[in-house]
């Protein structure tokens, strides 16, 4: 049952992300944080839920597939006119892969046996 919610919530995540990504709509929780920490917790939450809804993919290739969509998105907001393209973005987005592997590694280390 979680990995079908997880698959679920990451296919919503993506939606959602490509949305608020690319929208010409001022979303002002959205518009009034930090751009990068945005970029963190999306990409932190894309591993996280791909991690548990897709378990037997492995470590490059969902680092690939999430770094693609990252960049998908840049090279997007390029054309957008409300937009640009931004290299630190992609940054942002790896740190929230990698702190989305740290902490599924230590969870699963700890868990009780």
């Amino acid at each position: 049952m979680l990995r079908y919610l997880s698959i679920f919530a990451f296919y919503i995540s993506i939606i959602a992300i490509e949305y608020l990504a690319t929208t010409s709509l001022e979303i002002k929780p959205i518009q009034n944080s930090w751009d990068k920490a945005n970029h963190f917790i999306a990409f932190f939450t894309l591993y996280i839920t791909l991690s548990f809804g897709y378990p037997k993919l492995s470590l490059v290739k969902k680092v690939a597939l999430l770094l693609a969509f990252g960049i998908q998105i840049e090279i997007v907001q390029a054309f957008l006119p409300n937009r640009e393209f931004s290299l630190l973005d992609v940054v942002a987005d790896a740190v929230g892969i990698f702190l989305g592997f740290i902490i599924l590694r230590v969870l699963f280390l700890v868990r009780p046996s």
